[in-house]
């Protein structure tokens, strides 16, 4: 047990040398405080060279301009506090300063970070997630650092990887099966870090080292909760409606997640809403259509298992709100008798005949049988294993032998009412999310802590590793939602890099789950996008005929939301995926790609656009959302937010103006107007105020002061 930084970093040195190859946890795994005291070590030691290979270096926002960063500082010292560790060697990146015996090896950025930062554009890895541990197994990792959670428990320290139990013993295993030395492996105890269970808790035999450090008592990294606005909203319910009762659900980050949890929240709570917001939108939901096949508009009554590489605060809105609670077994048998309704988790008068026949009991109680029985909550704790018969608390005796119907019936009595116990509603490989989202895990107790399960990425994001059946039962009627940034009309995706190679995120665990949705019976991959994007003052269409670079290729098509709809690609042909693309198109830009298609040769040169695609604008879809009796249910922070009044009033303007100053000449012509015609009167004393701009000193504060009362001015 270590108790300073500076004696860590000798026992890394110790143990490496000066060929220091690093690996950290992706996201909120990392230990700031660490990782910096080493990089200042290498980086003023010419003679030592760093390798760190790691994944979603979380950064604070930086300001691009005055404004920015009167909105900005602020805040962060207020939601990060005083003592937030940056990490030193994003910051040297992102100004090209990194020293030339430093390279920081990703293989996920934070999204668009990075563009244009060369050493890490051309140190970025493409990996799958689950390929991870294996590709780092070869690079001889000689050292992992880690945040982990401790607890006292009867007297004793416990310990789990908590946010990231995900590549760690992953990469063991991988080292390990390739005869590489066993890295020094580092567990950083942070005072606030969740607790998790589970497969995410080791002995402290795990770690080599294990520091315990006031300097890591600094905020954890938590996400400003973002607001959503009515094109997400409108993606949120068409994708809702693909969700079936009883099913799996995996969802990312981001606004459009969050819409589609604020959606299912709704289909929940006030489904007379949540149908007339669909009837808004014209989205099809009646007998025969696909959100009737394979989803559905009722509310949940078996609810959902989550499966997500990401847990997140969706997770817990759903949990909370009593969706996220149907319950997987690690047990085939038993998983499959609930998959066919023979049992539920509250078993049944004949319960042990049900199981019986299906051969999840007997027919004859051997020792190993009786522990799984009392494992699975089917036996009480406490119950013995007699030599005739099994031996319950109360003192009933149960037949070993199952033949006859009559020991089934002693056995029915005795399994009547009782509740399956050890059942998962969440499985996770590593989890980021709000100070909410922190405060709700550090709750979790009993039967819900126990459900709440983080394990290795491989076994999240696969179907591989000798569990293959378990989870297709478990993870039935699977719907895997992702983003993606654009998609052609033959159902290719760019999710994690732009035309000409530079990378905007990366492909994660992408591609596992759009070919994991097409291993799985009942499965099916749901990408998200928004139909258009806003590029320097221009609207550009995210459908495109073509593009110069693919994350999930067209042969793995399968199902694509925009704001106007779903189209259903699986086992089309190139012109009816064409054709279902075009649906869900801006209008603006259906007429350029159908000629497109017909230049290619892939859509009859006769075929017009309908009539009813014309419709598929962003002032329909807001009509139907913003008006009276619909707007109080699709507020702009339905999760509540973390800016004060008069930030959250600020934000719209200040996106405004971000966008007029991508545009040519757009912040003078809002400035010659704003003299012409003076701005609408408002309130604007506190906003101004916020942002130190009250009582301008300068001709620079006094343009940017009527800038901001002219945008204040415009908003809705």
């Amino acid at each position: 047990m270590l108790r300073s930084v500076d004696e860590c970093i000798e026992g890394i040195l110790a143990h490496a040398g000066d060929a220091l190859r690093v690996a950290a946890p992706l996201g909120l795994g990392k230990p700031n405080v660490l990782l910096n005291a080493l990089y200042r070590r290498v980086a003023e030691n010419a003679s030592r060279h760093l390798d760190l290979y790691t994944a979603l270096s979380l950064a604070r926002p930086q300001a691009k301009s005055d404004l920015e960063r009167r909105f900005l500082d602020p805040f962060l010292a207020r939601h990060f506090g005083p003592d937030y560790p940056d990490l030193l060697y994003v910051a040297a990146q992102k100004s090209g300063t990194l020293p030339a015996n430093v390279r920081i090896h990703e293989f996920y950025f934070q999204s668009g970070a990075l563009l244009g930062v060369e050493s890490a554009q051309c140190d970025y890895t493409s990996l799958n997630y689950t390929h991870v541990a294996r590709d780092l197994a070869e690079q001889r990792i000689n050292v992992i650092v880690q945040l982990v959670a401790a607890r006292e428990v009867d007297g004793s320290i416990r310990y789990s990887l908590a946010c990231n139990p995900d590549v760690t013993a992953d990469l063991l295993d991988a080292m390990s099966a390739v005869g590489a030395p066993r890295p020094y492996v580092v567990g950083v105890v942070h005072p606030d870090l969740p607790f998790v269970g589970n497969e995410a808790e080791v002995e402290a035999g795990f770690f080599d080292a294990l520091l315990f450090d006031q300097a890591n008592r600094h905020a954890l990294f938590a996400l400003p909760r973002a607001p959503i606005d009515p094109v997400e909203y409108a993606i949120g319910l068409h994708a809702s409606t693909l969700v079936r009762d009883g099913g799996t659900l995996q969802i990312g980050i981001g606004a459009l997640s969050d819409a589609i949890v604020h959606a299912l929240l709704l289909r929940q709570n006030d489904n007379a809403d949540y149908r007339a917001a669909l009837d808004a939108l014209g989205a099809p939901v009646e007998a025969g259509t696909l959100a009737a096949r394979m989803g559905g508009c009722d509310a949940f009554a078996t609810g959902l298992y989550g499966a997500s590489e990401m847990v997140m605060d969706g997770f817990m809105h759903l949990a909370r709100a009593g969706i996220l609670k149907r319950r997987v077994y690690d047990d085939v048998a038993l998983e499959q008798a609930l998959e066919d309704g023979s049992i539920q988790d509250t078993l049944h008068a004949h319960a042990a005949q049900a199981l019986y026949a299906r051969g999840a009991l007997g027919p004859y109680i051997d020792r190993r049988e009786c522990a799984r029985l009392i494992r699975f909550g089917l036996l009480p704790a406490g119950t013995q294993m007699g030599f005739t018969a099994v031996q319950l608390p109360d003192g009933t005796n149960l037949p070993l032998d199952l033949a006859s119907a009559d020991a089934r019936e002693q056995w029915n009595r005795a399994l009547a009412g009782r509740t399956l116990r050890g059942g998962k509603y969440l499985r996770g490989a590593f989890y980021l999310g709000s100070k909410e989202f922190y405060a709700w895990l550090r709750g979790l107790d009993g039967a819900d802590f126990d459900g709440l399960s983080m394990t290795r990425v491989s076994d999240i994001n696969q179907l591989y590793g000798g569990r293959e059946s378990l989870d297709a039962l478990q993870r039935r009627d699977a719907r895997f939602f992702n983003t993606c940034m654009m998609a052609t009309l033959l159902g290719a995706a760019a999710s994690d890099a732009l035309e000409n190679g530079q990378v905007v995120s990366g492909v994660g665990g992408q591609y596992n789950f759009v070919a994991m949705a097409h291993a799985l019976a009942g499965g099916r991959s749901i990408l998200l996008l928004r139909s258009t994007r806003e590029s320097a003052g221009h609207i550009e269409s995210n459908l495109l005929w073509n593009y110069g670079h693919t994350t999930i290729p067209r042969h793995l098509r399968d199902i694509f939301v925009t704001e106007y709809g779903v189209a259903d690609l699986r086992g089309k042909s190139d012109e009816d995926c064409i054709l279902a693309m075009l649906a869900i198109a801006d209008a603006r830009f259906q007429d350029t790609l159908a000629s497109q298609a017909k230049e290619a040769g892939k859509l009859h040169r006769d075929f017009a656009i309908p009539s009813a695609w014309r419709a598929n604008t962003k002032e329909r879809i807001e009509a139907g959302l913003k008006r009276s009796t619909m707007a109080e249910r699709f507020p702009a922070f339905p999760f509540g937010s973390d800016f004060d009044d008069d930030e959250r009033r600020l934000l719209p303007a200040l996106t405004t103006l971000k966008a007029l100053a991508a545009q040519k000449g757009g912040l003078a012509l809002l400035l010659l107007r704003s003299f012409v015609m003076a701005p609408a009167a408002v309130d604007a004393g506190p906003a101004l105020a916020r942002l130190g701009l009250q009582h301008p000193a300068t001709l620079g504060e006094k343009i940017t002061r009527r800038l901001v009362l002219a945008a204040l001015s415009r908003r809705p």
